[in-house]
Protein backbone atom coordinates (compact mmCIF):
# COMPACT_ATOMS: atom_id res chain seq x y z
CA UNK A 1 0.00 0.00 0.00
CA UNK A 2 3.25 2.36 0.55
CA UNK A 3 4.86 1.80 -3.23
CA UNK A 4 4.65 3.76 -5.75
CA UNK A 5 1.62 4.95 -8.08
CA UNK A 6 2.39 7.50 -10.81
CA UNK A 7 -0.32 9.43 -10.87
CA UNK A 8 -0.55 13.35 -12.75
CA UNK A 9 -3.78 14.15 -11.67
CA UNK A 10 -2.28 16.40 -8.13
CA UNK A 11 -0.70 18.48 -11.36
CA UNK A 12 -4.43 19.88 -12.06
CA UNK A 13 -5.06 20.77 -8.41
CA UNK A 14 -3.17 23.76 -6.64
CA UNK A 15 -1.12 21.65 -4.32
CA UNK A 16 0.80 20.18 -6.90
CA UNK A 17 0.27 23.08 -9.82
CA UNK A 18 1.53 25.72 -7.61
CA UNK A 19 4.42 23.43 -6.41
CA UNK A 20 5.62 22.95 -9.71
CA UNK A 21 5.74 26.65 -10.54
CA UNK A 22 7.82 26.78 -7.28
CA UNK A 23 10.16 24.60 -8.78
CA UNK A 24 10.60 26.48 -12.26
CA UNK A 25 10.55 30.05 -10.15
CA UNK A 26 13.54 28.63 -8.35
CA UNK A 27 15.40 27.76 -11.17
CA UNK A 28 14.69 31.53 -12.61
CA UNK A 29 16.10 33.03 -9.12
CA UNK A 30 19.22 31.24 -8.75
CA UNK A 31 20.28 30.82 -12.22
CA UNK A 32 19.64 35.00 -12.79
CA UNK A 33 22.39 35.30 -10.18
CA UNK A 34 24.29 32.18 -9.68
CA UNK A 35 25.31 32.65 -13.61
CA UNK A 36 26.28 36.65 -13.58
CA UNK A 37 29.62 38.06 -15.07
CA UNK A 38 29.72 41.50 -16.41
CA UNK A 39 32.49 44.32 -16.63
CA UNK A 40 32.82 48.08 -16.15
CA UNK A 41 34.83 50.48 -18.50
CA UNK A 42 36.39 53.40 -16.46
CA UNK A 43 37.57 56.04 -18.85
CA UNK A 44 40.24 58.12 -17.28
CA UNK A 45 40.71 62.23 -19.21
CA UNK A 46 44.49 62.90 -18.31
CA UNK A 47 45.15 66.92 -17.58
CA UNK A 48 47.77 66.74 -20.17
CA UNK A 49 44.66 65.39 -22.67
CA UNK A 50 45.43 61.82 -23.06
CA UNK A 51 42.98 59.31 -22.42
CA UNK A 52 43.21 55.98 -20.18
CA UNK A 53 41.12 53.62 -19.78
CA UNK A 54 40.86 50.72 -16.52
CA UNK A 55 38.75 48.23 -16.38
CA UNK A 56 36.36 46.09 -13.67
CA UNK A 57 35.36 42.67 -13.98
CA UNK A 58 33.26 41.33 -11.16
CA UNK A 59 31.18 38.52 -11.13
CA UNK A 60 29.08 36.37 -8.67
CA UNK A 61 29.88 36.02 -5.67
CA UNK A 62 30.69 39.80 -5.89
CA UNK A 63 33.93 39.74 -3.47
CA UNK A 64 34.70 43.10 -5.16
CA UNK A 65 37.64 43.46 -2.60
CA UNK A 66 39.18 40.75 -4.50
CA UNK A 67 38.69 42.09 -8.30
CA UNK A 68 41.68 44.47 -8.73
CA UNK A 69 41.11 47.52 -10.35
CA UNK A 70 44.83 48.11 -11.01
CA UNK A 71 46.58 45.58 -11.44
CA UNK A 72 50.46 45.60 -9.87
CA UNK A 73 51.88 48.93 -9.72
CA UNK A 74 51.51 50.83 -13.07
CA UNK A 75 51.59 54.52 -14.49
CA UNK A 76 48.42 56.00 -15.56
CA UNK A 77 48.55 59.68 -16.56
CA UNK A 78 52.01 60.17 -16.01
CA UNK A 79 51.62 58.63 -12.31
CA UNK A 80 52.82 55.52 -10.46
CA UNK A 81 49.63 53.70 -9.27
CA UNK A 82 50.03 51.05 -7.04
CA UNK A 83 47.64 48.00 -6.68
CA UNK A 84 44.10 49.11 -6.67
CA UNK A 85 40.93 46.99 -5.75
CA UNK A 86 37.15 47.60 -5.87
CA UNK A 87 35.89 48.17 -2.61
CA UNK A 88 32.89 45.49 -0.98
CA UNK A 89 31.68 42.11 -0.34
CA UNK A 90 28.36 41.37 -1.03
CA UNK A 91 29.08 37.08 -1.26
CA UNK A 92 27.50 36.94 2.24
CA UNK A 93 24.01 37.85 0.60
CA UNK A 94 24.64 36.38 -2.80
CA UNK A 95 25.46 33.18 -1.56
CA UNK A 96 22.57 32.75 0.88
CA UNK A 97 19.86 34.28 -2.23
CA UNK A 98 21.76 30.99 -4.52
CA UNK A 99 21.87 28.41 -1.22
CA UNK A 100 17.52 29.07 -0.63
CA UNK A 101 16.71 29.01 -4.36
CA UNK A 102 18.68 25.96 -4.34
CA UNK A 103 17.04 24.49 -1.61
CA UNK A 104 13.60 26.02 -2.54
CA UNK A 105 14.57 23.84 -6.33
CA UNK A 106 15.68 20.19 -4.50
CA UNK A 107 12.47 20.60 -1.96
CA UNK A 108 10.08 21.10 -4.79
CA UNK A 109 11.60 17.91 -6.92
CA UNK A 110 11.14 15.77 -3.42
CA UNK A 111 7.22 16.93 -3.13
CA UNK A 112 6.19 16.83 -6.29
CA UNK A 113 7.47 13.05 -6.65
CA UNK A 114 5.44 12.23 -3.20
CA UNK A 115 2.35 14.40 -4.57
CA UNK A 116 2.78 12.44 -7.82
CA UNK A 117 3.82 8.77 -6.84
CA UNK A 118 2.72 8.73 -3.19
CA UNK A 119 -0.31 11.56 -2.70
CA UNK A 120 -2.10 7.74 -0.76
CA UNK A 121 0.75 7.60 1.92
CA UNK A 122 1.27 11.52 2.11
CA UNK A 123 -2.88 12.29 2.58
CA UNK A 124 -3.39 9.11 5.06
CA UNK A 125 -0.61 10.49 7.77
CA UNK A 126 -0.63 13.15 9.74
CA UNK A 127 3.40 13.89 9.56
CA UNK A 128 3.29 14.46 5.30
CA UNK A 129 1.46 17.28 5.21
CA UNK A 130 2.51 18.65 9.00
CA UNK A 131 5.94 18.85 7.63
CA UNK A 132 5.59 20.26 4.38
CA UNK A 133 3.07 23.26 5.98
CA UNK A 134 6.32 23.63 8.56
CA UNK A 135 8.93 23.61 5.67
CA UNK A 136 6.94 25.80 3.31
CA UNK A 137 6.16 28.34 6.08
CA UNK A 138 9.78 28.52 7.01
CA UNK A 139 10.97 28.76 3.30
CA UNK A 140 8.45 31.72 3.08
CA UNK A 141 10.35 33.35 5.62
CA UNK A 142 13.72 32.68 4.09
CA UNK A 143 12.92 34.07 0.88
CA UNK A 144 11.93 37.58 2.15
CA UNK A 145 14.88 37.72 4.47
CA UNK A 146 17.66 36.45 1.65
CA UNK A 147 15.52 38.57 -0.89
CA UNK A 148 15.63 41.48 1.18
CA UNK A 149 19.47 41.52 1.79
CA UNK A 150 20.02 40.08 -1.63
CA UNK A 151 18.78 43.33 -3.03
CA UNK A 152 20.70 45.24 -0.58
CA UNK A 153 23.75 43.55 -1.32
CA UNK A 154 23.01 44.48 -5.11
CA UNK A 155 22.48 48.22 -4.88
CA UNK A 156 26.09 47.71 -2.50
CA UNK A 157 27.59 46.30 -6.09
CA UNK A 158 26.11 49.00 -8.10
CA UNK A 159 27.60 51.80 -5.93
CA UNK A 160 30.88 50.20 -5.84
CA UNK A 161 31.36 49.85 -9.87
CA UNK A 162 29.84 53.27 -10.81
CA UNK A 163 31.31 56.52 -11.52
CA UNK A 164 31.21 57.86 -7.80
CA UNK A 165 32.35 54.73 -6.38
CA UNK A 166 35.55 54.07 -8.78
CA UNK A 167 36.58 58.08 -8.64
CA UNK A 168 36.19 57.20 -4.51
CA UNK A 169 38.25 53.81 -4.81
CA UNK A 170 40.80 55.11 -6.92
CA UNK A 171 42.82 57.79 -5.45
CA UNK A 172 44.25 59.17 -8.79
CA UNK A 173 40.35 60.24 -9.48
CA UNK A 174 40.99 62.68 -6.68
CA UNK A 175 43.40 64.67 -8.32
CA UNK A 176 42.67 68.06 -9.52
CA UNK A 177 43.64 67.68 -13.34
CA UNK A 178 42.30 63.76 -13.87
CA UNK A 179 38.57 62.65 -14.02
CA UNK A 180 37.64 59.24 -13.86
CA UNK A 181 34.10 58.04 -15.33
CA UNK A 182 32.26 54.77 -15.94
CA UNK A 183 31.64 55.03 -19.20
CA UNK A 184 30.76 51.30 -20.69
CA UNK A 185 28.47 49.49 -17.88
CA UNK A 186 27.73 45.71 -17.57
CA UNK A 187 24.27 44.90 -17.87
CA UNK A 188 23.08 44.64 -14.63
CA UNK A 189 19.26 43.37 -16.28
CA UNK A 190 19.68 39.92 -15.09
CA UNK A 191 20.41 40.63 -11.57
CA UNK A 192 17.94 42.80 -11.32
CA UNK A 193 15.70 40.11 -12.28
CA UNK A 194 16.60 37.91 -9.19
CA UNK A 195 15.37 40.14 -6.79
CA UNK A 196 11.94 40.12 -8.80
CA UNK A 197 12.20 36.60 -9.13
CA UNK A 198 12.75 36.47 -4.99
CA UNK A 199 10.05 38.54 -4.06
CA UNK A 200 7.85 36.60 -6.31
CA UNK A 201 8.93 33.46 -4.40
CA UNK A 202 8.19 34.56 -1.45
CA UNK A 203 4.62 35.20 -2.74
CA UNK A 204 4.23 32.16 -4.72
CA UNK A 205 5.47 29.76 -1.20
CA UNK A 206 3.56 31.93 0.73
CA UNK A 207 0.38 31.16 -1.41
CA UNK A 208 1.36 27.68 -1.34
CA UNK A 209 1.34 27.48 2.23
CA UNK A 210 -2.10 27.76 2.11
CA UNK A 211 -3.25 25.25 0.10
CA UNK A 212 -0.59 22.73 2.43
CA UNK A 213 -2.04 23.62 5.70
CA UNK A 214 -5.65 22.61 4.09
CA UNK A 215 -4.31 19.03 3.64
CA UNK A 216 -3.15 19.07 7.18
CA UNK A 217 -5.57 18.06 10.45
CA UNK A 218 -5.28 21.75 11.82
CA UNK A 219 -7.41 22.85 9.33
CA UNK A 220 -9.66 19.36 9.33
CA UNK A 221 -10.07 19.37 12.89
CA UNK A 222 -10.52 23.23 12.68
CA UNK A 223 -13.72 23.23 10.14
CA UNK A 224 -15.33 19.99 12.34
CA UNK A 225 -15.41 21.92 15.25
CA UNK A 226 -16.95 25.00 13.17
CA UNK A 227 -19.59 22.77 11.58
CA UNK A 228 -20.45 20.62 14.74
CA UNK A 229 -22.23 22.99 16.58
CA UNK A 230 -24.50 23.95 13.72
CA UNK A 231 -25.74 20.24 13.01
CA UNK A 232 -29.58 19.79 14.04
CA UNK A 233 -30.53 16.37 15.19
CA UNK A 234 -32.71 14.11 12.49
CA UNK A 235 -35.63 12.36 14.41
CA UNK A 236 -35.30 9.03 14.10
CA UNK A 237 -38.00 7.52 11.85
CA UNK A 238 -41.27 5.99 13.22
Amino acid sequence: MTGFRLNLSPLKEPLGFVKLVEWLTAIFAFGSCGGFSGKNIVSLFCGDGSNETLTANFHYPFRLSQVPLVDGNSTICNRSVTTTHLVGDSASSAEFFVGIATVCFLYSMVALLVYLGYMHVYKDSDFGPIFDFVVTAVLVFLWLVCSSAWAKGLQNVKDATDTDGISATLALCRGSNVTCEVTDFANLRTLNISVVFGYLNMFVWAGNAWFVYKETRWHSQKFSSQSGPGRQQVPAPI
